[in-house]
């Protein structure tokens, strides 16, 4: 037990000093954090994802909760609305190419059948929030692009989780309506957003009364877990009423609420004490999350590590065609375009997901599960490669010619 807490204790000095590296030499700690979990797990056996029973599925949903809730503070609702377009271009259009590859490898080189190879492909057509949000704000990406990648994000794992889910039920069922289906991806976003944005207001209405009490920094945390607890329990999606929890509590203001009875004049914001407290609770569930992920990551078969190479090198190629398509214009520069072209990771949904088919006795469903932790490793580790070697003269040449951007120093786009 002594040992476990002094490994506790370490772990977050650790962390520190990587995210000083990340910010010196653009190795990003995410990486780091996930082979420390593969050597401790896979490779020296010191632990095992059985280890942690419930409580490591259950921190792995507390930090993207977190993550997606304090990215959302850090959106402007005037950027969000002049990104939803392009957000939504790229995220339907990187999820159905993705999703659609990915079956395609499933089914002639892995040997599923149909259904299982496009449950494989669902499962890993989206990005993490859990992986994403942290770089973007690490790397110090402008508005505009960090809004469409933490949108981005969200959005596609609604679209993972349904997907799978609706796949799991022709599975058992023998059938889905596509009309029921598409109403339940709408409905678990729409109302979801709604349930957020009205959480937030009712917060900050009583925040000022909560604040009277003693030690209620943590509170408004506790409170975006009922509102994600609520919002899942009523079929919706929990991950973008967390989000849109965050944008209301700091973009109230646009909401025009005056015009109802004054009641802005009631509405007490978020103070930087709060912010910063959101911020390192982020950086010790990131770091302990991306611990666990490395921990749960399978290796079995060889062919399964080359197929999920293949899977993530055309998952990126398809990226930055689309990237290329989508943001020509000059509002985005090179940097901009170069890294919204890199962020693919898979992570927490995909990983949660590959588990189930198993679990529902779907043939193929180790494939599925083995091949999915391999994507992941794979996929994180390429985005931290291309995010560390971007600064260097000739990728950016690269990057300039593959985009069709002129090609700026890093200090002028900034």
């Amino acid at each position: 037990m002594s040992t476990t807490i002094l490994v506790i204790g370490l772990m977050v000095f650790f962390a520190h000093f990587l995210s000083l590296q990340f910010r010196r030499t653009n190795i990003p700690d995410v990486l780091v954090l996930m082979l420390v979990g593969i050597l401790i797990g896979p490779i020296l056996a010191l632990v095992t994802p059985a280890d942690f029973g419930r409580v490591g599925s259950l921190i792995a949903t507390i930090a993207l909760v977190v993550i997606l809730f304090e990215g959302g503070t850090s959106l402007n609702l005037n950027v969000l609305g002049k990104s939803l377009g392009t957000t939504g271009l790229l995220a339907l259009g990187c999820f159905i190419l993705s999703a659609t590859t990915v079956a395609v490898i499933g089914q002639f080189v892995l040997g599923l059948a149909l259904l299982p190879a496009v449950m494989l492909g669902v499962t890993l057509g989206g990005s993490t929030s859990a992986v994403v949000i942290p770089m973007v704000e690490v790397l110090k990406l402008s508005e505009k692009p960090a809004t469409v990648l933490v949108l981005e994000s969200a959005l596609t794992d609604v679209l993972c989780i349904v997907g799978v889910f609706a796949l799991l039920q022709i599975h058992t069922q023998g059938g889905v309506e596509p009309g029921r289906l598409i109403g339940s991806v709408m409905a678990a976003l729409i109302f979801a957003a709604v349930i957020g944005v009205l959480g937030g207001i009712g917060w900050l209405l009583v925040l000022g009364k909560v604040r009277d009490f003693p030690n209620t920094i943590s509170s408004t945390l506790a409170y975006v877990f009922i509102v994600y607890g609520i919002t899942e329990m009523l079929g919706f999606s929990g991950a973008i009423a967390a989000l849109a929890l965050g944008i209301s509590l700091t973009n109230f203001e646009k909401f025009n609420l005056h015009r109802i009875s004054n009641i802005d004049q009631n509405l007490v914001p978020l103070n930087e004490t709060d912010l910063t407290f959101y911020r390192e609770a982020v950086f010790l569930l990131k770091t302990y999350f991306f611990v666990y992920l490395g921990i749960s990551i399978r290796f079995s078969e060889a062919y399964l590590a080359v197929a999920a190479i293949a899977i993530v090198m055309l998952i990126y190629a398809i990226r930055l065609i689309l990237t290329r398509m989508i943001f020509h214009n000059p509002g985005y520069t090179l940097r901009d375009a170069a890294f919204i072209s890199m962020m693919a990771p898979k992570g927490l949904a995909a990983a949660v997901l590959a588990s189930l088919p198993l679990k529902y006795g779907v043939v193929g469903g180790e494939i599925i599960r083995d091949t999915t932790y391999m994507v992941v490793l794979a996929s994180i580790t390429l985005t931290a490669l291309l995010v560390m070697f971007y600064p260097r003269s000739l990728v950016q040449r690269l990057y300039a010619r593959t985009l069709n951007k002129p090609l700026l120093s890093e200090a002028t786009e900034r």
